[in-house]
């Protein structure tokens, strides 16, 4: 099945619009949806979570519609928001019976079966007699994508997962990740844009509530191959390079000099040197609608 998202429209009651006549269909595998912190992204997220309704627009998983029957979608929905809470004083083995329970599992056999399964998918079985509320961030994150997958959820939408997480546990959360990637449509959002070069096949970048490009990494990348030059400047010149050239990014060197990367068709000037294209590249030529 696909997830297909059509003309979809939020305006809140401060008029501020999250999400402005959004439509991107999604098919089975790891999608990451890419934009700064207020794009839309949570907007969008808790939408399709049946969390919040749209002002306009409808969305579609396989023959489901999501906004006229959440019900029907949450039986297959497996939902990891950027913050969740957990009971006190309770181990991992026993909240995740809870919520097998919760979702239908009664026989104990096969509840005690899916609890193993996921506990080991995540890393946790070694720890599953420890309580849930004294984990790291990791694990609670990891936590979550144990408990999202007790009902074998045919769409997952993980929001902002690894934001906060050291780079040892970001990295152990997307190795699971990737394990269940193949399975579902998985719907990752996030504004790192490291996440989604390590883990997406097909990508979308969206700001103001706008869908900006759509796209796999790969070709992304592909499209700005001979358009992207560096060069090497003073602190002192970077205000007269920004409002001059297409500025993507810029960063310190040791020496306190700055080497900066701009976008053009043809190379902007004798000191730039032709740069190998990266995502980041692809990300700010896109915010900034170059």
């Amino acid at each position: 099945m696909k997830l297909e998202i059509r003309h979809l429209t939020k305006i809140y009651g401060n008029g501020v619009k999250a999400l402005d006549d959004l439509s991107i269909e999604i098919n089975k595998g790891m999608f990451g949806l890419l934009g700064p912190n207020g794009a839309g992204k949570s907007t969008l997220m808790r939408t399709i979570a049946t969390l919040q309704s749209a002002d306009m627009g409808s969305v579609y998983f396989g023959e489901i519609n999501v906004l006229e029957n959440p019900m029907t979608l949450r039986r297959i929905l497996g939902y990891l928001p950027q913050e969740f809470g957990v009971y006190p004083k309770t181990s991992a083995e026993n909240l995740l019976d809870y919520f097998a329970r919760l979702k239908g599992i009664h026989t104990r056999k096969e509840r005690t079966e899916m609890i193993a399964e996921v506990l080991h998918l995540t890393n946790l079985y070694d720890v599953r007699k420890e309580h849930v509320d004294g984990y790291s961030g990791g694990m609670k994150q990891r936590f979550g994508i144990a408990h999202l997958l007790i009902n074998n959820p045919q769409l997952i939408i993980v929001d902002e997962p690894t934001a906060g997480l050291d780079p040892a546990e970001r990295q152990r959360f997307l190795n699971v990740l990737r394990e269940i990637g193949n399975e579902s449509v998985v719907v990752f959002s996030t504004h790192i844009v490291d996440d989604i070069r390590e883990l997406c096949h097909d990508m979308a970048i969206i700001n103001q509530g706008k869908l900006l490009q759509h796209t796999t990494p790969a070709d992304a990348i592909a499209g700005i191959q001979g358009k992207v030059w560096t060069q090497t400047i003073e602190r002192a010149e970077y205000e007269a390079y920004e409002g001059k050239y297409a500025l993507l990014s810029a960063g310190y060197n040791p020496d306190n000099t700055m080497s900066i990367r701009v976008y053009a068709e043809n190379k902007p000037a004798a000191p730039f040197q032709q740069a190998a294209p990266q995502l980041e590249d692809v990300y700010f030529a896109a915010l900034k609608q170059l």
